[in-house]
């Protein structure tokens, strides 16, 4: 079954509605201190809780997506995280607030769920363009989740927000049950042989690793952006009130409209994914110049600078997480929500850091001292990027084209195919945690596996004869290697 275009919106409105929840709270911190009277820097742990404890499920529950059906999987945790958001809005103090941030951060883990199931059902020409819709909509429910809190908590207070929130997320529930398919699991085991296997690949991979890291270092540069910018527009160098401090978060809108742009060309041109990584972790530093501009005088310049680097800073965090989600999709297509709970589990300990650090430097050295700790993060991140060329140079850059035509050159020797015409076919690498028995498909025994039957080594006089039958030969090593073919 291919996924519709429809389906591939509703996705990305789930993606969207759900994280938002996970950032209502930050321009609502000054907010929440004065009603619950808390320190702004007690209220910016909200954030921070959300983000661990998000961090947390990735971990423990996106790998279930691989060995449950995904549907009545997607529908409890929306329904548990629906209840939280609705208590939230009568929470009496931080405390019972924060316990909820971490159950709401827990159970929106299925946004993570929603990509790799995405990229399961769409077609191969089409699956980094899909992913780039749903991250649209992903990276425009994080920042207008900023706007929406800001005009609804000026008109019924920051309580409003999470019972509308709350309306919202239940309505999405029951459609997105409806229109989602009921898929079987993709892999048969148990649910701690996964977290375990979960684990292995992690250590296998070392592409894995470094884009996961990358990923890290940009969305902690973007946490700490954003967790801090709500004191400095409510403070006295722009007096800003819940309303406009919404209406800026306008200002990094645009950045959703990259990865809707950017995931066709990014398909089209395989090859430059390592080099744009680069590129855009150097645009993520340079964009922190402007940002700490912010604080300058005069207001017209300072306010100019603050937009032009917001607007830099969300199109590179944008494009750092489409790029890394392309790169690691490809790795290990049998087992995305295992992939998927490494990468995201990454990212979003440096987004619960970057928080944290950001708060506490604000409070230390005020704007200043919270741009620097952004800006370390994409400094960090360059460093990571020049570390994974050895993993992921020339060779490994054009692995996915050397792949598809390896499987077209299989499917015609043996004439196997798919239930989804073949277009999932790939020969990685082996991969620890993956045993042979959950492989939807293998691959055949290459020519140097089995010496026996290379021309250049066996029956000279016979060398144009299997010159014609190439083909014929890789069908029989595998026949070899499976009996079922």
């Amino acid at each position: 079954m291919k996924m519709t275009r429809g389906q591939a919106r509703l996705l990305a409105f789930t993606a969207g509605a759900t994280v938002a929840s996970l950032y209502y709270a930050q321009p609502l911190l000054p907010t929440i201190a004065a009603s619950l009277h808390v320190s702004q820097t007690s209220t910016a742990l909200l954030v921070t809780l959300t983000q661990l404890s998000y961090g947390v499920g990735l971990l423990l529950l996106v790998p279930a997506a691989d060995i449950t059906r995904r549907r009545v999987l997607f529908a409890v945790l929306l329904s548990i995280d629906t209840l939280a958001i609705a208590a939230s809005a009568a929470a009496p103090g931080l405390r019972l607030l924060g316990a909820l941030a971490l159950v709401i951060g827990l159970t929106s883990v299925v946004i993570q769920m929603l990509i790799p199931f995405a990229a399961t059902l769409a077609a191969e020409s089409e699956r980094t363009q899909i992913i780039g819709t749903i991250l649209s909509g992903l990276l425009t429910g994080i920042l207008l989740s900023r706007t929406l809190a800001g005009i609804i908590a000026q008109i019924a207070g920051w309580r409003g927000v999470y019972a509308i929130a709350a309306v919202v997320m239940a309505a999405t529930t029951l459609i997105l049950h409806r229109a989602l398919p009921d898929l079987p699991p993709e892999i048969h085991t148990g649910y701690f042989a996964q977290l375990r296997e979960t684990l292995n690949v992690a250590r296998a991979q070392p592409v894995l690793r470094w884009r996961s890291l990358i990923g890290a270092c940009g969305f902690g540069a973007f946490s700490a952006f954003w967790t801090t910018v709500s004191f400095l527009l409510s403070g006295p160098r722009y007096g800003f009130n819940q309303l406009e401090i919404g209406l800026f978060a306008l200002a990094g809108a645009a950045g959703a409209l990259v990865s809707a742009v950017a995931g066709k060309h990014i398909d089209a041109r395989p090859k430059l994914r390592w080099p744009a990584t680069g590129a855009v972790q150097g645009t993520l530093l340079v964009s922190f110049g402007l940002i700490w501009l912010g604080g300058a005088h005069p207001f017209w310049l300072a306010l100019t600078c603050l937009v032009i680097g917001t607007l830099f800073m969300d199109a590179a965090v944008q494009s750092a997480n489409l790029l890394g989600q392309s790169v690691i999709y490809e790795l290990l297509p049998q087992a995305r929500s295992r992939l998927t709970a490494v990468y995201m589990t990454t990212m979003f300990i440096g987004g619960s850091l970057g928080s944290w650090a950001a708060a506490h430097a604000y409070e230390r050295w005020g704007w200043a001292g919270a741009c620097a700790a952004a800006a370390a993060f994409p400094a960090i991140g360059l460093l990571g990027w020049l570390a994974a060329r050895r993993h992921e140079g020339a060779k490994n850059i054009l692995w996915s084209e050397r792949t598809r035509g390896e499987s077209q050159r299989y499917v015609r020797a043996t004439g196997f195919s798919n239930a989804d015409g073949g277009r999932s076919l790939r020969f990685p690498d082996a991969v620890a945690g993956v045993k042979p028995s959950q492989r939807a498909r293998r691959p055949p025994v290459r020519a140097a596996e089995q010496p026996h039957r290379r021309r250049d080594q066996q029956h000279p006089h016979h060398a144009g004869v299997h010159h014609e039958r190439d083909d014929h030969a890789d069908a029989e090593q595998l026949d070899e290697r499976d009996p079922r073919g």
